[in-house]
């Protein structure tokens, strides 16, 4: 692929950092790279405190059972996601109940949420599509009257915030990542943000595999042993050490991956006038941090040619989720709640577009490609 949808970014540090790990001989999990990256965290969410895990689906896992996830206990959430967010709970034995979407943001569509809860309700887990928040001020009013836990899968979210307030900070719980298609990277990785202290004991156990090697190693315990359930949740000090030079440029890397995606908005605008395509649409209260660019195109045919034609012009554009509920796996383990037809139409009508920096130079080719395909495809229609 001559244009590729990712391509990964090294901002010149990523090497030195893994050998400064090397050379402390701390190579394992929560080392003094993870330390930093724990901090950086803590201060820029605003989370009580925050985990490295070795990816968003870790941290996932670890929020399904921290909340006390058991079988039959049902868990809200958008269709329209990666299927972590749903398995993470399936293991422990939950149901997920898929709810609709809105037609802007992509988003859980909060006004249908209410109706979805039942008295096996345990959570609403939300995603923040794009890195574009969901309607926080409902979903947490939402959440306290019925008693409810929210967890954010802000897998996407990073430096993204709701009227000001990062996104991560809100529910019990979080998860980001750092898989290499995000905006700040470390290969694979994530982090487990918790902003409710009644889970910080617990989650640092859980992440230690059910032990309390931690307190042993802070001289609190003189052994330590197996204590709860929990799992092998950490990253090596050498993703943290990659991760870390990549939050030192945080900055540098935000703005750029802004100014790309205002490229493209810009780009398509005329396109949008024309009904062609749909941008994006940002809500005033959403600040979002650039993680991905996406097109709607007018039918689910059109896009199914287009997506083809710009792959043979060597563009990468690719579409995004299948929806979990009517797969074999969400019919299985979940259900639907009312009907998904916002869902089943935008994921069969969206298209993603090369997004990583560096693209700049090959921007223009990519935006006149694509306007090119979908003003045949209009002629055609």
């Amino acid at each position: 692929m001559r244009i590729p949808f990712n391509q990964p970014y090294l901002t010149g540090k990523e090497l030195d950092y893994i050998k400064q790990a090397h050379q402390q001989r701390h190579l394992s999990g929560d080392g003094p790279f993870t330390k930093l990256c724990n901090g950086w965290l803590e201060k820029n969410t605003g989370a009580q405190k925050a985990l490295l895990t070795h990816s968003c689906t870790a941290a996932l896992e670890m929020a399904a059972i921290l909340i006390g996830t058991h079988p039959g206990d049902e868990i809200i959430m958008p269709s329209y996601t990666f299927v972590s967010t749903a398995n993470a709970f399936v293991l422990q034995g939950g149901a997920p109940v898929f709810v609709d979407i809105r037609p802007d943001t992509l988003n859980i569509d909060e006004k249908k949420i209410e109706a979805a809860i039942t008295p096996k309700t345990k959570a609403i887990a939300i995603v923040h599509y794009a890195g574009v928040a969901c309607e926080m001020d409902t979903i947490m009013a939402i959440a306290k009257k019925h008693n409810l836990i929210v967890i954010e899968d802000a897998a996407q979210a990073i430096g993204s915030t709701y009227k000001g307030k990062p996104l991560g900070s809100f529910g019990q719980l979080a998860a980001l990542s750092f898989h290499e298609t995000k905006n700040i990277i470390s290969g694979e990785g994530g982090a487990l943000l918790i902003n409710d202290d009644r889970y910080i004991e617990d989650a640092v156990i859980i992440r230690e595999k059910g032990t309390n090697r931690s307190k042993f190693l802070k001289g609190q315990v003189d052994k330590y042993t197996w204590v709860e359930m929990g799992s092998s949740y950490l990253p090596s000090d050498l993703i943290a050490a990659f991760l870390w030079a990549q939050l030192e440029n945080y900055d540098t890397i935000m703005a750029t991956r802004k100014a790309i995606w205002d490229k493209y908005h810009q780009g398509f605008a005329e396109a949008e006038k024309k009904g062609r395509i749909i941008r994006p649409s940002i809500p005033d209260e959403c600040g979002p941090n650039a993680h991905l660019y996406y097109l709607l195109i007018p039918t689910a045919a059109q896009r199914d040619r287009l997506l083809p034609a710009l792959q043979k012009d060597g563009i990468g554009a690719i579409f995004h989720y299948i929806p979990l509920h009517d797969s074999p796996g969400g019919l299985r383990y979940g259900r639907a709640h009312g009907a998904m037809t916002l869902t089943n139409d935008l994921s069969a009508r969206l298209i993603r577009l090369p997004f990583w920096i560096g693209l700049s130079e090959f921007q223009d080719e990519v935006i006149g490609q694509v306007l090119s395909h979908v003003e045949r495809s209009a002629k055609e229609a």
